[in-house]
């Protein structure tokens, strides 16, 4: 209002009056000490109060009583600030009823710029308090809900930020609301290795306004992470604006360890069922061997590292189970890695596994060996046939500490002729076990026979009764460059083709023994090469030209795939001679 025209509109002029009783709204004046001026028409129709009883200090009875020293207040302070002000307040109409009105005061000045009096109007907002009062109604009625709700669940607003968390959440943090709603209250919680990983997709999905859905480890206020699967819900309002989210965690940590229990499993069993197994126990009772067994006795208690030497089928992975099931780690896993079969660049993922989309392809989480093989064993077989490359990740993971790191899940390592990395070597070679070749102790292949006979004669389904002295002069005269894997192997042949209760073997499938008793070290002869080309290529049909698998070639040959396949490229063996339709 304009200070020059306030003559013109005091409210005690005809013009002033008529100039308030048209306002659509209840309106008044007052002057300076609070007391009532003037009050429009609109103000006495609903209030019931005639002008005359409203003047000075009568405009109060028509204020809720609880309103009214508030509202007193409120108005002290608009005056002290010379500025417009207003207050919400509950105003009383003529049947008696009190209604939400909003009160708005602006101060008139006079030509010098002092407030001479005070104009206020009055707009009815009951429907809006009543909405509110529903609103915080319905909230508290849902927080009321959430809190007896035994699921984690925190309210966020339409930016994902923590306005809530209900009574599950408080008890499994230790927190209290204060800090839900602090900026830091994620990484308060959640493992910092979940939160790097899901930070771009949580803001995406944020920002898509979808439901969506994550796991994560909350730190509990013992000081454990447990896993959580956490569904985000959108609120929208009636206009379809976004209000707020709704982050629900289910606990899924007995789950989790469950999957990676029976992934941990099933790792193991593929790895048994990929290859055949040499045996289930050891065999025999020359002083070669009585010497391993008493390695195995005194070392199985331990938890030093073990580096198991020894040729190509000479039964290392047995001496490694062995010492396993003889140690406190029995009850635990038996994880056997064939370095040599593993890509040089999964190599990482494997040894030590990955997140759930840490690089393409990473569909699902995947323990690592050295972690699946925790309070177990851990068997690094075939590490001599690794390119050097693919020995530095195994390297590397010694070089962290094997005393302190790996502890009881570092414990058996194999190695044949070849060249070890030296800083592995040095590392892994803590107790050597030598494992003899079975020319080293002739006088336990009897024993062998005999038991493999009846193995896989069980297996078969057969009965036989005795061993031919034949074929067991001819065992006991082979130098058995393939050790007890090749006697096993022929032994299974020689079962699977005999049709009498008689246990003999074919002369042709072996190579004599040198005269001079040398076993050869170098190239394969001329004569053992076409033997070896014989029993590679009976197995290969067989196996109807099939190399990998539980029944194909190299199962049935007891060799890792990628050799028996190097061993037919330098034959020059085409294995789709042997395809069937």
């Amino acid at each position: 209002m304009n200070p020059s025209d306030s003559h013109q509109q005091h409210p005690n002029t005809a013009e002033g009056r008529a100039i308030l009783d048209a306002l659509p709204a209840i309106a008044w004046c007052k002057l300076t000490d609070g007391s009532n001026e003037f009050v429009n028409q609109r103000w006495q129709d609903y209030t019931g109060i005639p002008e005359d009883e409203a003047r000075g200090q009568g405009w109060q009875a028509a204020v809720h009583p609880d309103d009214l020293p508030k509202l007193i207040e409120k108005w002290a302070e608009i005056v002290a600030s010379g500025r417009s002000g207003e207050f919400e307040g509950r105003l009383r109409r003529h049947d008696g009823v009190f209604r939400w009105f909003l009160a708005r005061f602006e101060p008139v000045r006079d030509d010098a710029g002092e407030i001479v009096r005070w104009y206020g109007t009055s707009t009815d907002i009951d429907a809006l308090k009543q909405a509110e009062a529903k609103l915080r109604e319905d909230e508290r009625a849902l927080r009321r809900i959430t809190d007896a709700i035994p699921q984690n669940i925190v309210i966020l607003d339409p930016d994902g930020s923590p306005i809530y968390a209900n009574r599950a959440t408080l008890d499994y943090t230790g927190l209290a609301m204060a800090d839900v709603v602090s900026s830091d209250f994620r990484t308060r919680i959640f493992h910092p290795e979940d939160l790097e990983r899901v930070r771009e997709q949580r803001q995406a999905a944020l920002a898509d306004g979808l439901p969506f859905e994550l796991e994560l480890r909350a730190l509990s206020k013992h000081g454990q992470y447990r896993w959580f699967l956490t569904r985000y819900k959108p609120f929208h309002d009636e206009q379809g604006r976004l209000v707020s989210w709704y982050a629900t965690g289910t606990d899924i940590d007995d789950r989790k360890r469950a999957e990676d229990r029976m992934r941990n499993e099933n790792v193991a069993l593929r790895e048994e069922i990929m290859r055949s197994s040499m045996f289930e126990e050891i065999v025999g009772s020359s002083d070669a061997l009585r010497t391993v067994l008493n390695h195995i006795t005194k070392v199985a208690p331990s938890d030093s590292t073990v580096l198991i030497q020894g040729e190509t089928g000479a039964g290392k992975e047995l001496v490694a189970r062995a010492i396993h099931n003889r140690s406190r780690r029995a009850s635990r896993a038996f994880i056997r890695v064939n370095c040599a079969a593993i890509p040089q660049s999964l190599i990482a993922s494997e040894l030590f596994g990955h997140e759930k989309g840490a690089f393409t392809g990473a569909l699902q989480r995947r323990l690592g060996r050295f972690e699946s093989a925790d309070g177990g064993t851990i068997f690094l077989d075939e590490m001599e046939s690794c390119p050097r490359k693919r020995r530095s990740p195994c390297c590397e993971c010694f070089k962290s500490g094997s005393s302190n790191v790996w502890g009881e899940t570092s414990r058996s390592s194999s190695m044949s002729d070849g060249v070890f990395r030296a800083d592995l070597f040095y590392r892994l070679n803590v107790v050597p076990i030598q494992v003899p070749a079975l020319r080293d102790r002739r006088g336990d292949i009897r024993l062998l026979v005999e038991y493999f006979v009846e193995r896989y004669a069980q297996k078969a389904g057969k009965r036989i009764r005795s061993i031919s002295k034949e074929t067991l002069d001819l065992f006991e005269a082979y130098h058995w460059p393939g050790n007890i894997r090749e006697l096993q192997n022929v032994i299974e042949r020689a079962v699977i083709l005999s049709d009498a209760d008689v246990f003999r073997a074919d002369p042709s499938w072996l190579t004599p023994a040198p005269a001079d008793g040398v076993v050869p070290t170098g190239s394969l002869t001329a004569d053992l090469a076409q033997r070896e080309k014989a029993i590679i290529e009976d197995a290969l049909r067989d196996a109807h030209g099939v190399i990998g698998g539980a029944t194909g070639a190299a199962a049935k040959l007891g060799l890792p795939r990628q050799t028996l396949e190097s061993r037919m490229r330098k034959l020059g063996i085409d294995r789709y001679r042997f395809k069937t339709s």
